[in-house]
Parts: structure tokens; C-alpha cells; sequence
């Protein structure tokens, strides 16, 4: 009887991942080899975070203000974390920053919006500084 040559086992594609949280894309590490397929969030702060009722306002304002301007114009960031945070105080609306830029990555990863640096779509993952926000071209 000839030996049984063990078949290798067919290897998950290494691709990038968006993180469910954030919507940052991330790329496959050493340590998540055994369960890649699963892996959905791209760090331990992330995966403790919930999206709440700030995350939902947040991502509400930004379609919110887009809507409003119309299409091909664009939004900062910064005007829907004012809208949800109040304007009054700048400590009031500064905390949302990130999570209003968080948002936006979010809306991204659904297609609704799309990221723009200098009047060019940027990859929401590694954009840095100044971004502006603008509504994806709806097609009929």
C-alpha cells in the first residue's frame, strides 16, 4: 500500500481588511495566522469599542450636510461635529474629531461618500491632515 502524502492545506488570501470599527484597512499579521477568516477589527481598542448614539448621530450629520449643499459640494468633518457636539464651546465639538473622522471612513467603506485631499479621492486609511467630505456621484 503506497504512504498517504497529506494534501497541504489551501492558505486564506492575505489580503487587506477594513476594520469594523474605525474603517481603517489593516493588513494580516503573524499573530492572526490561525484565525484570519474572523479577524474583523484592527486592534484591541477598536474591537472594545461599540459604535453608539454619538457614532450614529455623527454619521447622520455628515449625509445631513451633504444633502444639504448639494451634489459635487463638500463638508469638513469638523462642521458635523459641530452640528452634533454644539457649537457653543470648542471643547464641545473638538472631542468628535476623530470620531467624526472615524464616521467618515465608515461611510466610505458603505460607498455613500467618498474622501477628498486637494480635489482628489484619497484612500480613507492613510489620508492625513486636512480632508473634506463629499458625497459619491449617483448613478441612474
Amino acid at each position: 500500500m503506497p504512504d498517504r502524502i497529506r494534501k497541504r492545506e489551501t492558505e486564506t488570501p492575505r489580503k487587506e481588511k477594513i476594520c469594523k470599527t474605525c474603517g481603517r484597512a489593516f493588513s494580516w499579521r503573524k499573530q492572526w495566522e490561525k484565525d484570519w477568516d474572523v479577524v474583523k477589527y484592527c486592534s484591541d481598542g477598536c474591537r472594545g469599542h461599540r459604535p453608539g448614539a454619538s457614532d450614529t448621530a455623527l454619521e447622520a450629520a455628515i449625509l445631513e450636510l451633504l444633502a444639504e449643499r448639494g451634489e459635487g459640494k463638500t463638508i469638513c468633518p469638523s462642521e458635523a461635529a459641530k452640528l452634533v457636539g454644539g457649537k457653543a464651546d470648542r471643547r464641545d465639538w473638538e472631542g468628535l474629531m476623530e470620531p467624526a473622522r472615524a464616521a467618515a471612513r465608515r461611510l466610505v467603506a458603505q460607498g455613500k461618500i467618498v474622501i477628498v485631499q486637494g480635489g482628489r479621492v484619497v484612500d480613507p486609511s492613510t489620508a492625513k491632515g486636512p480632508i473634506r467630505l463629499k458625497q459619491t456621484a449617483k448613478t441612474t
